[in-house]
């Protein structure tokens, strides 16, 4: 005998609860009733019963030891190092620009030194100041790309 829909409704309220062991006297006789008058209640019933002791006696495989070694690596490593060198980063920019621009200042406001002297004491700062931010930028980049320097292990 096939349910209406309504019927239907009331035997999955009681087919969960049945799970759960949550039924009343009254609602597990009326449950016990849908299952021996139906055969798809009764199918039902018996695969989500099956379900729930497979997924009882489950467990999470562990993973193995060097997987945890290499996951705390990276989490580690990234983190800190990360974190230091863009604190690291941040103070270099702020002296280097500090500095620069009290040597060109200075070398500005010095009347002693002749404007070539000044000129070229300029372009060896910027030219440092450009090599510098040349060779960071690279390293950021190669760093990215470069598969060998993800895998080797020190």
């Amino acid at each position: 005998m096939k349910l209406p829909d309504t019927e239907r409704e009331k035997f999955h309220l009681l087919l969960m609860a049945a799970l759960d062991g949550e039924l009343t006297a009254a609602e597990k006789a009326q449950f016990e009733r849908y299952i021996s008058q139906d055969p798809a209640c009764r199918e039902e019933w018996q695969r989500y019963a099956k379900l729930k002791e497979v997924t009882k006696t489950m467990q999470f495989t562990k993973p193995a030891p060097e997987v945890w070694d290499r996951y705390w690596t990276g989490i580690y490593n990234r983190l800190e190092r990360g974190l230091g060198w863009i604190v690291f980063s941040i103070g270099c920019v702020i002296l280097l620009t500090y500095g620069g621009f009290k040597a060109v200042e200075s070398i500005i406001a010095d009347p002693e030194l002749a404007l070539v002297v000044k000129t070229g004491i300029i372009a060896v700062i910027g030219g440092l100041m450009l090599l510098l931010v040349s060779v960071i930028r690279e390293k950021i980049f190669t760093a990215k790309t470069d598969k060998y320097q993800k895998e080797v292990q020190r």
